[in-house]
């Protein structure tokens, strides 16, 4: 990519994770024996999603300047591509509801898909899934390790960046270096 990408949505993308974070604690509160509540977590993961990503009001109002149509092809790709990573990840341990490895695989592929939101978000996005790698890494290493132990850092990754990006960061852009 050698266009010059501008990062204006920072706001709407902290709001984002700021409302993911929460309904990963509350999934955990209620988590029985899923360990995260899917319920509880795919009712608050699309109301969060419909609230800040499809609400065009919300949208409106945290953007500090325009998307790229290139940028918001991305979007489309990067949720693709989550759901392929969470697919070959988490998917096996599906028919034996394996539930640790199902969630470890939902945080992997989730923190793997943020590195794709660089072009979206900026280098935030690039801290961000390197943290949840990490995290979600030492959950596969470290078995004796609680999930919900696991979901809670992961979450806290996501309401730290989330809080920075609707609070403190501001507009940026990324300029590829010429090769002159």
């Amino acid at each position: 990519m050698k266009e010059t990408l501008e990062f204006n949505h920072k706001k709407q993308c902290g709001l984002w994770l700021i409302l993911i974070g929460i309904v990963l604690i509350i999934a955990v509160i209620f988590g029985g024996r899923f360990f995260v509540n899917p319920f509880v977590f795919l009712i608050g993961y699309y109301a969060g999603f419909f609230g800040v990503n499809v609400n065009k009001k919300v949208r409106e109002r945290l953007a500090q300047g325009s998307i790229s149509k290139k940028q918001i092809k991305l979007i489309y790709f990067s949720i693709a591509v989550l759901f392929i990573l969470m697919f070959f990840i988490a998917g096996p341990f599906i028919p034996g509801w394996h539930w640790r490895q199902i969630w470890l695989g939902v945080f992997m592929a989730t923190a793997i898909h943020f590195f794709l939101w660089f072009f979206i978000h900026g280098w935030s996005m690039v801290v961000l899934g390197t943290v949840c790698v990490v995290i979600a890494t030492l959950g596969y290493i470290f078995s004796d390790i609680p999930v919900s132990v696991i979901c809670i850092a992961d979450a806290t990754a996501k309401l730290i960046c989330g809080a920075y990006l609707l609070f403190v960061a501001k507009p940026s852009r990324f300029v590829p270096k010429s090769t002159k």
